[in-house]
């Protein structure tokens, strides 16, 4: 932080110090087949103890640093009680305070939602629940092995709407078994819900997980690659027609309900982050946290620290990460904002191969950004490793 000439204070750049924070609640009541994320299933008699770990670890910023927005992911965070969860926000609104306006998120599950809960969060300013849902049929939640039931999501949607402003749904599709009709019918459902924001994930058989494994053995058969894009396709057409924004690859929004938070990864801008398996970038430095609970509560209350993974990436190298990023978003990359942030000019840096895809009908070019066009949409993973591997 610097101050100018008349006492004015200026901040680092977004993108060298973080004005956003992600903290990490690993427990849950259940695992699912699919998820690859650090979780914590059947151990919470150490809640208690990970959240004093938590507190350490925050206090190691030496002074409150005050955030535009703030993440707790997970795990399911609302898998803790309305004690430890008025414990965590407290800690949380100590050193990551939040200014009037700014976005306060939380994960949850249908089945892990509770009115008391959500007053809990409503009085510390958290201002949008991300709700889990995954599904409103049967057997694809059976499927994906998730703990809810149908029945539990009017109630969890009405305890979110009754405390706070805005509600997102997460969806997945091309469960295994699932059809057209099936996502179809997942996305009007949401919508009944007037739901602020939906995401919509393809599912990925992670390696490592029960679901893989499944797949590996042959038990479950995965959706074909043509099923999966029509799926996409008409999470687009029948977002954007009830007035969704499609504002990055997977997630849309009602005019004024974007995840503030997430559009901060999406610039490829820094972030805090806290907790077991937690990510971080701050000026220029990524860094991971140990994945195992056990081992984060041991290091943190030992006073050593929890961080097992950095890197620091710079130059050209950092420049075509960002770009890789930023096209993720459906406004892409302005060619001004990313010279600022990178040093590089947008052009040069991919030379032809940028031009080849513009005139492969895949990227637009308007001269002051650049993005996908509705058919990059459907190959984006392809563009953005294209574009990483070669830049």
């Amino acid at each position: 932080m610097e101050r100018g000439t008349g006492g004015e204070v200026h901040l680092p750049p977004p993108w060298l110090s973080p004005r956003t924070a992600y903290v990490h609640v690993p427990f849950c009541a259940h695992h699912c087949g699919y998820c690859d994320f650090a979780v914590t299933v059947g151990q919470d008699h150490q809640i208690e103890l990970y959240l004093d770990a938590l507190a350490m670890e925050l206090a190691t910023l030496d002074t409150p640093q005050p955030m535009e927005t703030l993440f707790i992911g997970g795990g399911t965070p609302t898998h803790l009680s309305p004690a430890q969860l008025e414990r965590l926000l407290t800690t949380l609104c100590h050193w990551l305070p939040l200014p009037a306006g700014a976005e306060f998120s939380v994960e949850s599950t249908p089945e892990s939602i509770t009115d008391e809960k959500c007053r809990v969060m409503a009085a510390h300013g958290v201002s949008r629940v991300s709700v889990g849902v995954q599904s409103f049929r049967p057997h694809l939640l059976q499927a994906l092995d998730r703990l809810h039931r149908v029945e539990h999501i009017p109630r969890a949607a009405e305890a979110v709407r009754k405390h706070m402003p805005s509600l997102s749904f997460d969806l997945i599709f091309a469960a295994p078994g699932a059809t057209l009709a099936d996502w179809t019918a997942d996305l009007h459902d949401a919508l009944r819900y007037g739901t602020d924001h939906i995401s919509t994930y393809g599912l990925t058989y992670e390696k490592g997980t029960p679901l893989w494994k499944q797949r590996f053995r042959g038990e479950v058969n995965p959706v074909t690659e043509d099923d999966e894009l029509a799926m996409y396709e008409t999470a687009i057409d029948t977002l954007t027609a009830a007035g969704f924004e499609h504002y990055e690859i997977s997630n849309f929004a009602r005019p004024g309900h974007r995840c503030r938070h997430n559009e901060r990864y999406w610039a490829n801008e820094a972030y805090y982050g806290f907790g077991v398996g937690a990510a971080r970038y701050v000026h220029g430095a990524r860094e991971m946290n140990v994945r195992n609970t056990n081992d984060y509560i041991r290091r943190v209350l030992s006073g050593e620290s929890p961080t097992f993974q950095s890197e620091r990436i710079e130059g050209r190298e950092r420049a075509v990460e960002t770009a890789a990023i930023q096209l993720r978003r459906m406004e892409g990359i302005d060619k001004t904002r990313f010279r600022e942030q990178t040093g590089f000019d947008l052009d040069p840096l991919f030379g032809e191969r940028l031009a080849r895809l513009i005139s492969q009908g895949l990227l637009d070019d308007t001269g002051l950004s650049v993005g996908l066009t509705r058919r990059g949409k459907f190959v984006a993973d392809g563009i953005i490793e294209d574009l990483m591997r070669h830049g």
